[in-house]
């Protein structure tokens, strides 16, 4: 049974995360949930609607995770690495938009 590495940095465990997202459709369906979600907290500021920041993890996760689950056919980092998994979906997010990763 192999073992999983363990990441012991943000900069160490980004390059493992675009290994995990090389699918063109998953790369676009995790660019379009964090840009909603990215939406989400100007819109609940602008509207006065606290309840849409309860939309953040179903919109984010749910479009990553059909990423995986149906085009990547792996398991989400998330599981392991939260934070780090988040923070990449971010990084990920703004590195296209400014053409340093494709989409």
């Amino acid at each position: 049974m192999a073992t999983e590495r363990k990441y012991k940095s943000f900069s160490e465990f980004y390059p493992f995360y675009l290994t995990e997202h090389k699918n063109t459709t998953s790369r676009r369906l995790h660019f379009i949930g964090t840009g909603l979600v990215i939406l989400i907290i100007p819109a609940a500021m602008l509207f006065h609607k606290a309840w849409f920041l309860l939309l953040i993890p179903f919109v984010g996760y749910g479009f990553a995770w059909v990423g995986h689950f149906f085009f990547e056919k792996n398991k989400p980092a998330t599981f392991q690495y939260p934070l780090w998994s988040l923070g990449s979906d971010f990084k990920l997010f703004f590195q296209i938009l400014a053409g340093k990763e494709k989409l």
